[in-house]
């Protein structure tokens, strides 16, 4: 989840109240704080409040939930002359892209920076990564109108953002640090996307990189921001980008899209309307409120609302991406009110615990492995195909028949749901390269194969003599202290070095696999030094209650 700095000396302006009010207030909203520094405090907001990664966004919402300015907050968009015009050969690599003129700007530090860390935030949530949506801002003093998207081929060249020299396309992918770490997303296209003005100079070459010439400097007051993509979280970015640069004084204004087929307006900050119905909102809370709480919880989460015969009529402002339900006014609701003014009370229903066999055979294995000498870790259960088998040297299975898939991922690196642990804990030990060797850790969790939970255990230990006799005799103590018989059969698994790798066997069934990491895997994950490890299927070795 992205973790936002925001720096006292600006939020306190913004909101109006002191750091202590903040800081009893700001986690009612629905966020954890990381940090509290004499200068700035670090806040983790979930991905489904993109709006609040900004120091904008956030003063905003404290306003309100303080009774400071509540309710709905009209913002103008003015009529200009602006254009761009989309060529039909866009369609093809990234056929969607809306924008804006925002005038009377005071580019401090504070703002810029700002506005770099709700882009990036914005990329890596609501873009996936730069997949889906791309932001570009530039200083519109340099930019000269109609501008044009179209598509240029690999040997097309202009002097990129940070440089001062003209690079190709092919050479941006190839040289340049964000060239080469976006390439991925336009490895297939045969020509690319750009923006050009009137004079047929480089605006911005998305995903990518902007052009130099554009960049914000202490002189700029007026700026033009771009967002390409595919769908309407290309809108919604604008949106939460044009609000949050008229909460700082910016005038907004419109700019016309030209389509082979159609002409767009952007951005577009009118509201969203819902009706919410009052049976609904006592049902999912479980507790009634008065009319008038409930249209006070709206407006101090600011939003319009009407109240009708049954119903709330409910105004959704332009930068609130994550409302597509009425649950997700419901919730807005309970958080208006207050959640440390709802009462607790005991359920109705009574009922005695006890621990699941699951959990019972997880804290075994735990006092086991620390005993042994190992240091728990506990990764994220999502990962990708690469992680899990390409890096690993295995085969990939089917979708669904081996792993399962993740529907919508918010980033390229979680895309599916681990079937081994292994990998995730070669991944820990790449980024813990600068700490004292010996290294050694264990996880036991859950995987997911054929749509079945099941339980593992899996290890490994890192430093310089680590071995196949050390891996061998760590399984061996674990299966003595499981009190299991067990026997070793030659293994073909690519992800261990030939000869020095091990199935291990019970009753005559494979439940694991041991033995010393092949030189290409470290290489994978960037470890410099000798990994040895194992896993083992502890389903198979206990009854956890069957796997679900």
């Amino acid at each position: 989840m992205p973790v936002v700095t925001l720096y006292w000396d600006e939020l306190e302006k913004l909101v109006g109240v002191d750091r202590d009010m903040i800081l009893s207030k700001l986690p009612m909203l629905g966020c954890d704080i990381e940090r509290v520094e004499e200068d700035h405090i670090d806040v983790e907001f979930f991905p489904n409040r993109p709006d609040l990664y900004s120091v904008e966004g956030v003063a905003r919402a404290l306003r309100g939930f303080l009774g400071i300015e509540t309710g709905y907050k009209e913002y103008e968009v003015k009529q200009a002359d602006w254009k761009i015009i989309v060529d039909e050969s866009v369609s093809e690599v990234r056929p969607r892209i809306c924008g804006c003129v925002v005038r009377g700007l005071e580019i401090t530090d504070e703002v810029i920076r700002s506005l770099m860390e709700v882009q990036e935030d914005l990329h890596w949530t609501i873009g996936r990564n730069r997949r889906k949506m791309a932001i570009g801002v530039h200083d519109l003093s340099v930019l000269e109108f109609p501008l044009r998207y179209t598509t240029v081929d690999s040997s097309f060249s202009f002097v990129p953002l940070d440089f001062d020299e003209e690079m190709s396309i092919a050479e941006i992918f190839e040289k340049h640090p964000k060239g080469k770490e976006y390439s991925f997303i336009l490895e297939k296209a045969e020509r690319y996307p750009i923006i050009l003005d009137a004079n047929g100079e480089v605006v911005s070459f998305p995903p990518i990189i902007n052009a130099n010439r554009t960049r914000l400097t202490e002189k700029t007051s007026d700026v033009f921001i771009d967002v390409t993509g595919f769908d309407k979280n290309v809108d919604r970015a604008l949106n939460i980008l044009a609000t949050m640069l008229a909460d700082r004084g910016g005038v907004v204004e419109g700019v016309e899209v030209i389509y082979p087929d159609h002409v767009e307006q952007t951005p577009d900050l009118s509201p969203t309307r819902m009706s919410v119905d009052r049976e609904e909102i006592d049902a999912l809370m479980g507790f009634s409120l008065s009319e008038g709480e409930i249209i006070s919880s709206l407006e101090k989460m600011r939003f319009g609302v009407n109240a009708r015969e049954g119903y709330f009529e409910v105004l959704i402002p332009p930068y609130r991406a994550d409302i597509m339900h009425p649950w997700d006014v419901i919730e807005d609701i309970a958080i208006g009110y207050g959640y440390d003014r709802i009462k607790p009370d005991y359920p109705r229903t009574a009922t005695i615990g006890r621990a699941h066999s699951w959990n019972e055979v997880r804290e075994i294995v735990k006092e086991v492995m620390i005993g042994l000498g190992y240091l728990e870790v506990i990764t994220f259960t999502l990962t990708s195909e690469r992680i899990q088998y390409d890096a690993m040297r295995r085969e990939r299975p089917e979708p669904w028949e081996g792993y399962v898939p993740v529907m919508h991922p918010l980033t390229e690196e979680h895309t599916i749901v681990r079937t081994d642990i292994l990998p995730k804990l070669l991944e820990v030990l790449s980024v813990n390269t600068h700490h004292p060797l010996p290294q050694r850790i264990f996880e036991v969790g859950d995987v997911v194969v054929s749509m079945k939970n099941i339980l593992r255990l899996a290890a490994c230990s890192t430093h310089s003599r680590a071995n196949f006799a050390e891996i061998r005799s760590l399984v061996q103590a674990i299966m003595r202290e499981f009190d299991v018989e067990w026997e070793v059969k030659e293994s073909d698994d690519g992800a261990f070095i030939e000869g020095r790798r091990a199935d291990v066997v019970v009753e005559g069934k494979k439940v694991g696999v041991f033995g010393e990491i092949h030189p290409e895997v470290l290489e994978n994950f960037g470890i410099p030094t000798p990994v040895v490890g194992f896993e083992l299927d502890l389903s198979e070795l206990f009854d956890v209650g069957g796997v679900i």
